[in-house]
């Protein structure tokens, strides 16, 4: 077997979208080279499937600051960093721009699938000379596979592509996958078209999160049109206040602005909710589904329905790294370390201590978990956390240790957190960040007004 020189390789980088490209831009700087893959077509593909959605966090948390340089040197216009994208200008006033700099955009791969990672020449099971093997990625490019060799690999991959499904146990049913035509997952754009898909029809959205709260909106406002649409609402908590969030508390107006217009949809009861609801059962009717489930533990059924929108979170694909040694926890198959921070069965903090490299370094040498993928089946990530990671994760690739151990992230709060350990959270020092509170952040002034307030 040839021996490769390992340092004369590249970094890879797995996904083009906001994280990836973040990651991209700190390898420019350091003079790094690397290789990026992105799945789609174009770069922010999977963003552009909710490009019709309104973030909650402004642009002042979306852009990171290094590809902020590089774009400026570029004469890129800065967008108004009070103001609140949707995920198409997102795509097309940041990540587009930023994809199309030279130095980056030479070393993309486009519609490039990632169908396998090993260490060169070696399976999972092999432990000799393994730091010293370089990774193999098996990608699929237009139908044919390369392999391609890197001395690190960034997995920014994602999991958007990677819903979970309408079952409350967590398990796909053939039925439910036969019912594709008639089930959407994530956010659909649910006014465009005219609304022709939902309008006057019976819809049923599951989940409790952000996703579920936008599309209900809309339906809201289709329904406004189209009064013999139905929507039934079905959640899992023990009420539905436990959905408002932090509301004029939050220090994302956008995101607290949810909480009120849902609370206020709800005292119009235009819709019908169905809480705690547990599904167990989708059965294809033909023309309509029924779900079967259990509603304060009672056995009970909802027939005709004509289409329903699963918003019940993502979770990551790892299929593709079977061959090289990772540590998930087995809970949240996030990142082990990130666990207790963001383990929303412990608190409901949407913000989370800064952690780096050190936190995100997996049993595989040179290979690391970043982005929205390192948060597992936990809802709660922010891009500007993923731009931390980056930065920490490049700066220790490239041999700036005490840059990767340094913290560099301030993060709003969500103004509610609920934590079921035996903490007084409301007592927190100002930049002091602790591993076993329910709201902790280095750098962040807590308030006890805001921190622990439901």
């Amino acid at each position: 077997m040839t021996r490769l020189n390992k340092e004369k390789l590249p970094v890879a980088i797995i996904g083009g979208g906001p994280v990836g490209l973040a990651a991209a831009a700190h390898l420019v700087k350091k003079g790094e080279e690397f290789i990026l893959f992105e799945a789609g077509r174009q770069i922010g593909a999977s963003v552009l499937e909710w490009g019709h959605v309104r973030m909650f966090s402004p642009w002042q948390y979306n852009i990171d600051q290094v590809a902020k340089e590089l774009l400026d040197a570029e004469g890129w216009s800065t967008p108004n960093l009070e103001d609140v994208p949707n995920g198409s200008e997102l795509v097309n006033d940041y990540l587009v721009p930023l994809s199309e700099i030279p130095s980056i955009k030479k070393r993309m791969v486009l519609n490039a699938k990632i169908v396998g990672v090993a260490k060169h020449g070696l399976d999972k099971l092999k432990t000799s000379d393994r730091t010293k093997r370089p990774f193999d990625l098996y990608v699929e490019v237009d139908g044919e596979t390369t392999v391609y060799q890197a001395k690190a690999i960034i997995d920014a991959s994602g999991t958007w592509k990677n819903p979970n499904p309408s079952l409350s146990n967590g398990i796909w049913t053939k039925a439910e996958k036969n019912l594709s035509e008639h089930i959407t997952y994530g956010i659909p754009d649910v006014l465009g078209d005219k609304g022709t898909k939902y309008s006057n029809k019976t819809v049923m959205v599951v989940g409790s999160g952000h996703s579920a709260i936008n599309t209900l909106l809309d339906l809201a406002k289709l329904k406004a049109t189209y009064k013999d649409t139905k929507i039934i609402w079905v959640l899992r908590k023990n009420h539905v206040r436990d959905v408002y969030g932090g509301q004029e508390n939050d220090q994302l107006p956008a995101r607290g602005k949810l909480g009120i217009r849902i609370q206020e949809l709800v005292e119009t009861e235009a819709i019908q909710i169905l809480t705690p609801f547990y599904i167990n059962q989708i059965i294809n009717n033909g023309t309509k589904i029924t779900v079967e489930g259990t509603l304060n533990d009672t056995d009970y059924t909802v027939n005709h329905i004509d289409e329903m929108i699963v918003a019940t979170g993502f979770r990551p694909d790892t299929s593709f790294l079977n061959e090289v040694r990772i540590s998930l926890d087995p809970a949240l198959e996030s990142v082990e370390a990130l666990a207790p921070l963001i383990d929303p069965n412990i608190h409901s903090c949407g913000t989370v201590r800064p952690h780096g490299e050190e936190e995100l370094r997996q049993p595989e040498e040179g290979f690391y978990i970043v982005g929205m993928k390192s948060y597992g089946r936990a809802p709660t990530f922010l891009l500007a956390t993923g731009y931390e990671q980056v930065r920490s994760v490049v700066a220790y690739l490239t041999g700036d240790f005490k840059g990767a151990k340094e913290v560099q992230l301030i993060l709003p709060e969500t103004g509610v957190c609920n934590s079921g350990a035996n903490v007084d959270c409301c007592e927190i020092e100002v930049a002091k960040p602790q591993t076993n509170s329910c709201c902790v952040e280095a750098k962040v002034e807590v308030k006890s007004s805001s921190c622990c307030g439901s």
